[in-house]
């Protein structure tokens, strides 16, 4: 019985770890771009370009990317490899082998990564945008980098180069006895290729394009949903009627 005991203390303080570990900082809000054409296809572009390396979407396939309105022939020409057919799932092209031995371990498949990453601090879009965005230049970590939300995380910044290298600035203070450290925003080391605001709105349009991966029927859902509550309604008004005319000689 104490064994059990243990063992349960155990798995309650890993667990209670990793959720301080996840909140290192609060989650900001995500923009909801997954009516946005554009942002959802220039998601695309940087999800094929910079995360397709590493991480696959193996339960999503090329050719869905013609709801989002690209044509079949875009796709082909902006989003493919040379060995690739459009309709294909997007596997990554690293060795998972060598991916383990380089990072700690496998990437992981990000096909429904919005929806499995929703925790406490908000929606996974929610934490995506905030990480994607809190990478720091680290060299005691072996990529060189940190993160905020995920600290020690073993994915590097693939994306430094359109953020450019920034440092976290902390502000000292004491509670109960002890000293804090609180942060307070960045210092920005060198600029990237794209300016804060220019980054923070690629990286919008990036999580938006994660979040229909993840669900891309999720807007036609809604949009029937609707019509749905509307017929309940309706239904429930003339119901109501129908009731009040069969009852009302009987008293």
């Amino acid at each position: 019985m104490k064994k059990i005991i243990l063992s349960l203390a155990l798995a309650l303080g890993v667990v209670a770890g990793a959720h301080a570990s996840g909140d290192a900082i609060a989650w900001d809000k995500a923009p909801n771009k997954t009516n946005d054409l554009a942002a959802l296809q220039n998601g695309a572009k940087i999800f094929v370009n910079h995360c397709l390396n590493c991480h696959s979407a193996a339960f999503m396939r090329f050719n869905r990317l013609k709801d989002i309105g690209l044509t079949e022939q875009q796709i082909k020409d902006n989003l493919l490899f040379t060995t690739d057919k459009v309709g294909d799932t997007m596997k990554a092209n690293i060795d998972p082998k060598q991916a383990k031995e380089w990072f700690g371990a496998t990437p992981p498949d990000l096909t429904v990564i919005a929806r499995s990453r929703a925790g406490h601090g908000g929606t996974g879009a929610d934490y995506l945008y905030t990480y994607l965005r809190t990478f720091y230049r680290d060299e005691t970590k072996a990529t060189g980098w940190n993160n905020l939300v995920f600290p020690n995380v073993g994915m590097p910044h693939v994306l430094w180069e359109l953020q450019g290298v920034r440092r976290p600035i902390y502000e000292t203070s004491e509670e109960h006895g002890h000293e804090v450290h609180v942060f307070k925003g960045w210092d920005q080391v060198t600029p990237g290729k794209l300016t804060p605001l220019e980054y923070d709105q690629a990286m919008g349009d990036l999580v938006g394009y994660l979040q229909w991966m993840a669900e891309p029927a999720q807007n036609t859902r809604v949009r029937i949903g609707v019509w749905v509550l509307l017929f309940l309604v309706g239904f429930m008004f003339i119901a109501w009627r129908l009731n009040a005319s069969f009852w009302k000689d009987i008293k």
